[in-house]
């Protein structure tokens, strides 16, 4: 009756289905202005259900509008409803979706292998921290992040880096993509420089742009950013990677370093330093931070999402004293905090030396694969090809001989099957670094890895004689 099928297994209540189904059929026309609806008792009768679940239904429809009812008069249809439905010039045509590409060589970067991650132990971790959280902290915490985790973070940076942290100085963020949007806002004025690696990370990048900067590329080479060439008549912060230079994957020397902390003390501006995946040095200890040499111009970013997984949206800023009060509000009127439960079980992570093991597992892990893949380059590109950077993070930048990268080759390239990055498109300034690629292996298997650099030679042969 009333154009209405019921269905009993739906987890939606009845009462709603009949709103619904007489809600759709006045916006249709279907049930016009003024028509009457059947009396609650009959409707009851014909749909089976109880008298109470029609008059629910129907005083749902009265109290948004759609019905009207008068004692001793049926419930009527409102005026003006009807919506006409928008037409769609491609009505019946419908269009299926593309099919992607299926990948069989996946050389994307910053990917860790998310195989090897000990689920069980973070079970663990995160059950007892939420066993033994205290109801306090469940509700709001204030924008710097538990306790706790600052203090094991603060921990973590001595025994890894060498570096004295007062947790105090420690600013929890979801990730380092938040951490660079509250910087981008903490140090923006009108007209504002922001110096920048190039080439560097372009999606990062992208925040400062959208903010208002003018962005100014500052070239580097294979020592990372070359601060001979930064100018004092654009005063303004400074983005680097010192630790692991994204993407060719320089150490930044000491005298670059110095050169780069007296430059922003002249102009009276920042450094934001991104330490993105440092934890992975392959011959000897990490880099120690920029930071460690002035934390008053250091802004230093973090991250625990590359080293652990992606999902677990953990960052932290330390912030150098006197911009820490704008920060906290930032960052309150932002999103006030991170959730507490990822926080304490990381911390559980971090007091337990879980975290170190794993960096360490992970470590030789990772060493053995960047070797297969440097023995795969060898064999499959004999002399033609040679490797940029330190043996550090989870790719590598390579420079192939008489060859040009650019978005169109890694297009092509994904509709063969390969995904992989030209440096190129992380380049400001184009034309300099057109000849290398970027591999990432941290994800991939040995075999992977073999195969996969086999798969594109062969494609580059067929790029290069095309």
């Amino acid at each position: 009756m009333w154009g209405m099928n019921l269905n009993r297994n739906l987890d939606i209540s009845l009462k709603r289905q009949i709103y619904q189904n007489l809600r759709d059929q006045m916006l249709a026309g279907t049930l016009k202005a003024g028509d009457p609806l059947p009396s609650t008792r009959e409707l009851a009768k014909a749909l089976s259900v109880s008298r109470n679940t029609v008059n629910e239904a129907y005083e749902m429809l009265i109290v948004e509008g759609y019905a009207e009812s008068r004692q001793g008069a049926p419930t009527r249809v409102a005026e003006g409803l009807i919506l006409n439905r928008e037409r769609n010039d491609a009505a019946g045509t419908r269009r299926e979706p593309e099919a992607a590409p299926l990948i069989l060589a996946d050389f994307k970067t910053g990917q860790p292998d998310l195989r090897l991650f000990p689920r069980y132990v973070w079970q663990r971790a995160f059950q007892k921290a939420l066993s033994g959280m205290p109801a306090d902290l469940l509700g709001y915490t204030g924008p710097q992040g538990l306790l706790e985790l600052r203090q094991e973070i603060a921990s973590w940076l001595m025994r890894s880096k060498g570096i004295a942290v007062d947790a105090g100085d420690i600013f929890i963020t979801a990730g380092a993509t938040q951490a660079l949007h509250l910087v981008s806002d903490l140090l923006y004025a009108e007209h504002q420089f922001m110096l920048v690696e190039d080439p560097c990370n372009i999606e990062m990048i992208q925040t400062f742009i959208r903010k208002g900067y003018t962005v100014v590329p500052v070239p580097v080479d294979a020592q990372g950013i070359r601060t001979e060439t930064l100018c004092k008549g654009q005063p303004g912060p400074v983005y680097v990677t010192p630790s692991h230079q994204f993407p060719l994957g320089g150490i930044l020397p000491a005298s670059r370093r110095t050169a780069l902390i007296r430059f922003a003390r002249s102009c009276g501006s920042y450094i934001v330093e991104d330490d993105y995946d440092s934890e992975f040095r392959y011959y000897g200890e990490p880099a120690s931070p920029l930071y460690a040499m002035a934390p008053e111009r250091v802004i230093y970013i973090g991250t625990f999402s590359k080293v652990l997984f992606p999902a677990l949206r953990i960052g932290y800023v330390i912030v150098p004293r006197e911009l820490q009060k704008r920060w906290r509000r930032l960052r309150t009127y932002t999103d006030v905090q991170n959730p507490p439960f990822e926080q304490a079980a990381l911390a559980e992570f971090l007091r337990t030396r879980t975290f170190d093991r794993h960096i360490t597992k992970m470590r030789k892990i990772y060493k053995q694969r960047r070797q297969i893949l440097l023995d795969s380059l060898g064999d499959c590109f004999g002399d033609g090809w040679r490797p940029w950077g330190d043996a550090a993070g989870l790719h590598l930048a390579v420079e192939f001989d008489g060859m040009v990268f650019n978005d169109a080759f890694r297009d092509d390239a994904r509709r063969n099957g390969i995904r992989i990055a030209p440096v190129e498109h992380h380049c400001l300034r184009k034309g300099e670094h057109h000849n290398k690629l970027l591999l990432g292996y941290g994800h991939l298997e040995p075999e992977d890895i073999r195969s996969g650099i086999y798969r594109l030679r062969e494609f580059m042969k067929q790029a290069k004689d095309s």
